[in-house]
């Protein structure tokens, strides 16, 4: 089934939502590698220009699963989960899809203010235009690579929360909450 129904999420949302999380993890990961490797070492540059071919597949992907989220029923949480629990889901949801749109767009703008201008080509393809009027100057870049920064390191703490809640459903709570986002599960 494409499409979400009131008990799971459909193989669209479902293929979104795995597709975005091993994008975002490999993402968080390279970043973290490549920013702790010396300026002169000869594999930086090519890392860099993936991170940035990478980062803005995941913006389109992002905008693309918030696009079909709001079109498509989401499923209820089952009945029995406390209101805070139903609060908590609900705020970092929203957080998680400001943060996944918010982090490819900064680090879209740190790209852009640099006065050095390297360009960004996806995947070796075509060149990404610089983001629309920022102003081009060294200490909005680095104010831009600090913002880029402090929301990864927010999303590392918000996808180990995330995890835990799923897996605290799944294991602890014998719910359906991590059966209706994983493929080829039956949700009863």
């Amino acid at each position: 089934m494409l499409l979400n129904s009131a008990k799971r999420y459909g193989a669209v949302a479902v293929t979104l939502h795995w597709l975005t999380a091993a994008a975002i993890i490999g993402m968080l990961v390279l970043g973290k590698y490549m920013t702790d490797l010396a300026d002169i070492d000869q594999s930086k540059f090519p890392l860099y220009q993936l991170h940035k071919s990478i980062g803005i597949t995941i913006l389109v992907l992002s905008v693309g699963r918030l696009l079909w989220r709001l079109a498509n029923v989401v499923p209820p949480l089952p009945a029995g989960i406390p209101a805070w629990q139903r609060w908590g889901a609900h705020g970092s949801h929203i957080l998680l899809y400001v943060l996944i749109i918010a982090i490819p767009l900064s680090g879209w703008a740190q790209v852009s203010s640099n006065p050095i201008g390297i360009p960004t080509i996806w995947f070796g393809q075509f060149e990404i235009p610089p983001f629309p009027g920022l102003p081009v100057s060294v200490p909005f870049t680095h104010f831009m690579r600090e913002v880029h920064e402090n929301l990864g390191n927010l999303m590392i703490l918000l996808l180990l929360v995330h995890v835990g809640a799923a897996l605290k459903h799944h294991f602890w709570d014998r719910d359906t909450v991590l059966r209706r986002m994983l493929p080829f599960t039956n949700v009863e």
